[in-house]
């Protein structure tokens, strides 16, 4: 079947796909609005909206069974899992909701201008275009429903707040609250209220704390239930719990107001980033047929080499401005990244053997920086297995690159071979006659060049003479200034194409190449200790509301408020579990050791306020700084929020902009300097000759 065929049975599908979902939903728009102005037809909407759960459920197991949509299923199941990790049914029906739209709007969309321009490149280009495409709509959903939740959070704390003054119960106030709120939220006011009504709610929050959407709501849980083990206290400003939740709400409206401002300042950018992907083809068009000189260009190893450093800094570009655009310090999760397929490969013999020889010796310092660095960033991953994913990327890296070159050469190779000679039209488009005369030409160069077995050592008098045989069997009478100007180029062309072999200088590039691959893991760690040193600061500022609350309580111990900020730490947890194991056989020496493993600042003033309490003085007196220090580092971070968004708005024009700048000079501009350079080389030659 041609791949005409093809594409037009793939577009009919997709098309008939989305039609039928669309026209569905429609319907059941309709008749629930009919329904609810006439309360009528009530059991053909259940049975309509029966049959699309059914087919969203049946289609939900049959992409599991299938390799490659299993894939794409799981991928957009784990960005949606966090915002509806309780509901199985709802999490499998808006999975494949989603799925169905983007695979039915880009597949229809690919098969449309694939239609238009049938070639591997620019398929290529468009599935380049569709995972980018697909990547940010889903992130958009995902944060649209974040920041809905968000907004919902803001009411359900009111809604306790207003709860809490009638009843002074916490767990009344939560289920009140609960009922009165959106659905979202209410969802996990409702978990919340279970675990704390649970026979033994530390457990019950622990496994909330586990699927719990943002740290928010965690400290939210971890609050109320101090408050229902210890009681409320009343404060200059209150009451210990209100002053909590306004603490909390202090924080979404802060997160809030910065996402907001982040997508205003980076709105667009993506689309602009990914533009020059759609006109990469008109333009070489456009130039093709008004200067024909520009053919050589667009066909040789440099223009090829172009279109793959545009198509790289569209990809770059895309993924540096979701990097700038994501929120990393509420994406965080304990216990992910875990390495299965590096574990499996390590298992071979030769493999463990190859790892020795890349590991470095176990009592040296880079071994123990190495094993830090993999603390610091909380990845469940060994030494052994990072060594087997480097080693890896190296060969790919470096492979890629080899094979790279080599399909550069290969297709300079045949450019060469159907390079039409330059000189019949310098501007505007070859008339039907002139490419006639330039095709015949380049037929006979590449049957000359055949001839010649493709050898560069070819003599001028063996090229000349197959020259004359191919002219006159082609029924012309060529002077010989026509068959010495016809040889010349033939030995030229002979020449450059036995030129175009893989370099020394192209095995070395290709060696780099692999050791950048061989780093990239090393820097992602480095990359990922920086992004989650915003998720640590966080932590330590929840850590301070805990012990706002905590160190107002009668008889509360240190050893007692580590145990509390064991419940609620995720990044810390390992540390202070650590610390509490070694705090029976010496407090002090245990604090030390917390500190010493910990490097970050706030933590380490943190553990030596809890050295105090120990050694010298009263929990209330050694944080009697407490409501000061959070009310600093809010305002701190208030500011770091906005010179952060001010960056990330100079970063983002700028990156969003490059494919654009790319695109035209890369592209367009060069090229015309390059075909300049080229006719003024041209006019030359024939004012010599004159």
């Amino acid at each position: 079947m041609e791949l005409k065929s093809v594409l037009l049975w793939v577009l009919g599908l997709s098309l008939l796909c989305f039609a039928l979902l669309y026209g569905v939903g429609r319907e059941l728009g309709r008749r629930r609005e009919d329904s609810l102005e006439e309360g009528q037809s009530q059991s053909h909407i259940q049975f309509l909206q029966g049959v699309c759960l059914a087919f969203l459920m049946r289609s939900y197991a049959v992409f599991m069974k299938l390799l490659p949509l299993r894939y794409y299923v799981l991928k957009v199941r784990r960005r949606l899992a966090v915002m509806h990790m309780y509901d199985e049914f709802e999490l499998r029906q808006r999975t494949m909701q989603i799925v169905y739209a983007l695979l039915s709007t880009l597949g229809g969309g690919i098969v449309v201008l694939v239609m238009f321009n049938p070639t591997i490149l620019f398929f290529l280009t468009l599935l380049l275009a569709a995972v980018v495409i697909q990547g940010l709509l889903l992130d958009g959903y995902v944060n649209r429903m974040e920041k809905k939740l968000l907004e919902e959070m803001l009411e359900f704390f009111a809604a306790v707040r207003h709860s809490y003054h009638r009843h002074g119960m916490v767990t009344d106030a939560i289920d009140e609250a609960g009922e009165a709120v959106g659905q979202e939220v209410g969802l996990h006011a409702n978990k919340i209220y279970e675990a704390l009504s649970a026979a033994s709610p530390d457990e019950a929050l622990e496994k909330y704390y586990e699927t719990a959407p943002n740290r928010f709501l965690k400290a939210f849980a971890g609050i109320s239930r101090l408050i229902m083990e210890f009681g409320d206290r009343k404060r200059n400003h209150g009451s210990l719990y209100l002053q909590g939740i306004s603490t909390l709400t202090g924080e979404v409206q802060l997160d809030l107001i910065k996402r907001n401002k982040l997508d205003y300042l980076l709105k667009g950018l993506h689309i602009i980033a990914l533009v020059p992907v759609f006109f990469t083809k008109p333009i070489e068009m456009w130039a093709r047929g008004n200067f024909p000189l520009m053919d050589q260009f667009y066909l040789s190893k440099v223009g090829m080499i172009i279109k793959i450093f545009l198509l790289l800094i569209i990809l770059i570009s895309y993924v540096l401005l979701q990097k700038l655009k994501s929120e990393e310090e509420t994406a965080y999760r304990a216990g992910e990244d875990r390495a299965p397929w590096e574990s499996l490969v390590y298992r071979w013999h030769w493999v463990r053997t190859l790892v020795r020889w890349f590991s470095p010796p176990v009592s040296s310092g880079s071994y123990y920086r190495l094993s830090q660095l993999i603390k610091d960033t909380n990845h469940h991953l060994r030494i052994e297995w990072l060594q087997v994913r480097r080693i890896v990327l190296f060969m790919i890296c470096m492979l890629f690159t080899l094979g790279s070159a080599v399909t550069l050469h290969r297709m300079s190779q045949n450019g060469i071979m159907k390079e039409a000679p330059s000189g019949y039209v310098f501007f505007g488009k070859m008339s039907v006659e002139e490419m006639k005369k330039a095709r015949q030409a380049t037929d006979l160069d590449a049957e000359v060049m055949k001839g010649a077995g493709m050898s560069d050592t070819a003599t001028f008098e063996t090229v000349a003479d197959l020259t004359s045989e191919a002219m006159i069997a082609d029924g012309s009478k060529p002077s010989h200034e026509q068959v010495t100007l016809v040889v010349l180029r033939i030995l030229d062309k002979l020449d450059r194409w036995n030129g175009e072999y893989l370099k020394w200088w192209e095995v070395v590039l290709s060696l780099f190449a692999g050791c950048l691959g061989y780093h990239l893991p090393y820097g992602m760690l480095w990359f990922r200790r920086k992004m989650i040193l915003m998720d640590m600061r966080h932590e330590v500022y929840q850590f301070g509301t805990m012990i706002a609350i905590l160190k107002e309580l009668e008889r509360i111990s240190v050893e007692e408020i580590l145990e509390w900020l064991h419940t609620y730490a995720v990044i810390f947890k390992i540390p202070i579990q650590k610390c509490l194991l070694h705090y029976g056989h010496g407090a002090e020496t245990a604090l030390q050791q917390m500190k010493e493993e910990v490097k970050l600042e706030e933590f380490q003033r943190l553990a030596d306020k809890l050295l105090l309490a120990v050694e010298k003085i009263t929990i209330v007196r050694a944080f009697d700084d407490l409501d000061s220090d959070m009310a600093y580092h809010f305002e701190q971070r208030r500011l770091d929020y906005e010179k952060s968004l001010d960056t990330k708005a100079g970063l983002g024009r700028m990156i969003g902009f490059t494919p654009m700048y790319a695109l035209i000079f890369a592209y367009l501009v060069i090229p015309l300097i390059w075909m300049s350079f080229q006719q003024m080389d041209l006019y030359f030659q024939q004012i010599q000759k004159l």
